[in-house]
């Protein structure tokens, strides 16, 4: 049972820093026939990753996105060399959306979208010589391509050879050929953009939502032969198949108290921001054995703060007088995540010299023994600086937790004697704003 209590090696890939994946399953049967993406009826075959019920829906035979809150909707598998068609249309002037090819399976870190190659869906909003709203192509959130017409600001972008695209409320044909790292997008019949040695090359493929409502329609894809050499770790997608999001992006559904606690903790497309007060948010559900991923950031104004060193004992230090030692840091508050209904089963977010992740309940209490003190310190300080985005891993296996902070291990199997064998998780209020985002939460079966 020890590797129930550690995480595991493409779990530890999955949050350092995107840029290797796992090997996706579903390898294409050689030359395929067309398949339907989508059957007109239902979003089976498709996974909602951070919205609302609402965002996504089927009205009239078409893929409707409400545009809110911002996020996507991806395949439930994924896809390495294909032919992809569909029709789209905005409904309003100026709408935006996208498609996006050889995808994650969860958001980036402190961003809406995922890590992937973005093949642009937006009308009437241009700037010439940095970007058009003609079926752009380019690489998002840690993927790579190279445009095949450099840009003229050197950004992984590539302008469409000429201007193809019908206004809203007209449709439009997108005819996308993804192969061996190649990407190739016509507009209403005619070729407009390309890449190439574009990283990932496998992973799913997401429809944006993105403020305004865009329709879809006769989604279709033919897949090619995989690539005859097998594809490097880098060059897959990260899977999470088994991951869902706590928190939809347009109110506070499954959390204990949401019109008692809104005036405080308010859905703001999709952050969740909060202002310090009004009380602790709690989930409405319990976990067990459970990953956590959250991604978090301290919203308040930064001030320079003497904060106590902590020891690898886990007390603070002292100097030769007796006295705490203390450095200067840039403080921008203090907050956390509560595990099974516990505020002592607290993983801390703040800015001490040790970095977030410190469990102050456990490190503090009288009954901790000395020998465990110490595992309650993070291994090393991974926070990014004040009002820059954070994400947290944590794993509760029994009374075991880990914790990964921006790709890198902060806390190693630090027992949480006496905590409940089940209980809700929490956003701890503690007086100072905070904002939260993609909240994803995957049950561990015993």
């Amino acid at each position: 049972m020890a590797a129930m209590r550690t995480f595991s090696l493409a779990l530890l890939t999955l949050l350092a820093a995107c840029t290797t994946g796992t090997p996706g399953a579903g390898s294409p049967p050689p030359d395929s026939a067309w398949t339907p993406l989508f059957d007109g009826k239902t979003l089976d075959g498709w996974v909602n990753v951070q919205c609302a019920p609402s965002t996504f829906t089927v009205k009239d035979g078409l893929l409707v996105s409400s545009g809110i809150p911002t996020g996507i909707l991806r395949t439930a598998r994924m896809y390495e060399n294909f032919e992809l068609e569909l029709e789209w249309r905005h409904m309003k002037a100026g709408g935006n959306a996208g498609l996006f090819i050889w995808s994650d399976a969860l958001t980036a870190r402190g961003q809406p979208f995922s890590r992937s190659i973005e093949v642009q869906v937006m009308d009437g909003v241009e700037k010439p010589g940095f970007y058009t709203s003609q079926g752009d192509i380019f690489s998002i959130h840690g993927a790579r391509m190279k445009p095949d017409r450099p840009h003229p600001n050197g950004w992984e972008r590539c302008l469409p050879a000429s201007n193809q695209t019908r206004p809203s409320p007209e449709w439009n044909h997108y005819r996308v050929v993804a192969n061996e790292g190649v990407l190739k997008l016509s507009i209403n019949g005619v070729e407009v953009s390309g890449a190439s040695a574009c990283t990932p090359r496998k992973g799913y493929i997401c429809i944006e939502s993105e403020g305004s409502e865009c329709h879809f329609r006769n989604l279709k894809i033919k897949e090619r032969p995989a690539s005859a050499t097998p594809l490097n770790m880098k060059d897959v997608a990260q899977e999470a198949d088994h991951f869902r999001s706590l928190y939809n992006g347009v109110s506070l559904a499954g959390w204990r108290d949401a019109a008692e606690k809104s005036a405080h903790w308010q859905a703001h497309d999709w952050t969740l921001a909060h202002d310090g007060k009004g009380g602790d948010l709690w989930t409405s559900e319990e976990f067990g054995d459970f990953e956590l991923m959250v991604d978090w950031r301290l919203a308040g104004a930064a001030k320079e703060m003497q904060r106590p060193v902590l020891g690898t004992d886990g007390l603070e230090k002292k100097g030769a007088d007796g006295k705490p030692e203390l450095v200067s840091v840039s403080d921008a508050g203090d907050s956390g995540i509560y595990l099974r209904g516990s505020s002592k089963a607290q993983v801390n977010i703040w800015c001490w010299p040790c970095g977030s992740g410190e469990t102050w309940g456990y490190r503090t209490a009288a009954e901790t023994p000395a020998s465990e003190r110490g595992a309650y310190v993070p291994l090393v300080r991974a926070d990014a600086p004040p009002g820059q985005w954070n994400r947290f891993h944590i794993r509760v296996v029994g009374e075991a937790l880990d914790v990964i902070l921006n790709g890198k291990r902060v806390i190693k199997e630090a027992l949480l004697r006496g905590v409940a064998a089940r209980g809700p998780i929490g956003l701890q209020s503690h007086g100072d704003a905070i904002e939260f985002a993609n909240i994803y939460v995957m049950r561990i079966k015993p």
